[in-house]
């Protein structure tokens, strides 16, 4: 026959079949010789049941370990990871893959460092030209924006502007929600009168409902470079960070997962929002799941407040590292007609506690 291939599936029956471990291990070694003097490529299958016999893994070229993680709740994860190749370069790490039909697909893990590719640096705006100005301008090229605030802010609705904006420029974007449906979504951008459905149809826009409790890390990397890549996206939103946290299995694995998948998307030149939920509404009970602070190029806080015997938002940049910015706090409005950015809230003091204090003029 002189096969070219050949897989050996189990080792542990052949273990079973030896008896006695010297003799498993002259067998193995001799399978080895064999083969080698054909030129043949021989694959064998471990479940490593016996951890003594691990010293055989010297006799082979390359070895690869397979991975099976059962969480409480959700889908089973798998990774792999390449102990050794002989002689070659391989990526190390732990690597996500999923059995599908056809086969497996493996998701690398991603290296930001090899990824970079040459832009223009230059300003995206928001088409709200108050917005704009709380931002210096508008957002940078190459930077992440994280949107912060309580649930019911507005945050998910001003994303949704940055890529209607976006869009309206005639470039891609992606949106990956963790919360909401493509169907909701595409109402929620039709009931403050921007369309994205013909963008969404076209394959302009990538929109993709994530569910944390059945996608791996890594299969989420993947899908945000394959907008990127191929899909061309320049703005990529990721509604929300406290979904994505959801889906690692530590919270400092996240920390890790996005500053890489940040730095990948900066050196691409891609404007990214990332929308967080902190809990509580109003006082000094805001807390954030994870404080990834750090990691954002620009800070938009967006909170409600009382005044008047009514609940507004307001609306506030509170950090921009490409350049200068407006410090004052602005209200956020959001009606049939779209969203809007008011004046300075010069009258009032303690907007973001949340019971500011009305320091202007009675009308």
């Amino acid at each position: 026959v002189n096969p070219r291939r050949v897989v050996f599936d189990s080792l542990s029956e052949l273990r079973l079949l030896a008896g006695a471990g010297l003799r498993y291990r002259r067998q193995i070694l001799a399978l080895k010789q064999h083969f080698a003097e054909r030129n043949a490529t021989v694959l064998m299958l471990d479940d490593l049941t016996a951890s003594s016999e691990r010293e055989l893994q010297s006799l082979a070229h390359g070895v690869v370990t397979l991975e099976h993680i059962k969480p409480e709740y959700g889908a089973e994860k798998r990774r792999l990871h390449v102990n050794k190749i002989r002689g070659a370069q391989f990526r190390g790490g732990y690597h996500d893959f999923i059995i599908k039909p056809g086969g497996i697909a493996v998701f690398p893990r991603l290296v930001a460092a090899e990824h970079f590719r040459p832009f223009k640096q230059e300003m995206v705006g928001s088409g709200i030209e108050e917005l704009d100005r709380l931002t210096g301008g508008g957002l940078s090229r190459g930077t992440s924006t994280l949107m912060i605030g309580a649930a019911g802010a507005g945050k998910s609705t001003l994303a949704l502007q940055y890529i209607s904006e976006t869009l309206s420029r005639g470039e891609n974007a992606a949106l990956f929600s963790f919360e909401e449906g493509i169907n909701l979504t595409l109402g929620r951008a039709e009931a403050m009168q921007r369309e994205l459905l013909s963008y969404y149809e076209n394959g302009n826009l990538t929109l993709q409902k994530v569910d944390p409790a059945e996608l791996s890390p890594g299969e989420f990397a993947f899908r945000v470079r394959t907008a990127v890549e191929k899909n061309k996206a320049k703005m990529v939103v990721i509604d929300s960070l406290n979904g994505y946290l959801y889906a690692m299995a530590h919270e400092r694995h996240l920390v890790l997962h996005m500053h890489e998948l940040l730095t990948y998307l900066n050196q691409q030149g891609v404007v990214t929002i990332l929308v967080t939920a902190q809990s509580g509404l109003l006082g000094d009970n805001m807390k954030s799941p994870i404080d990834l602070s750090y990691l954002a190029d620009t800070i938009l806080l967006l909170r409600h407040f009382e005044a008047f015997s009514g609940v507004h938002q307001a609306v506030s940049c509170v950090k921009k590292r490409s350049g200068p910015h407006e410090r004052t706090i602005r209200e956020l409005r959001i009606d049939p007609h779209g969203v809007r950015v008011g004046k300075p809230l010069l009258e009032f003091r303690g907007i973001l506690t949340g019971v500011p204090e009305y320091v202007g003029i009675e009308q």
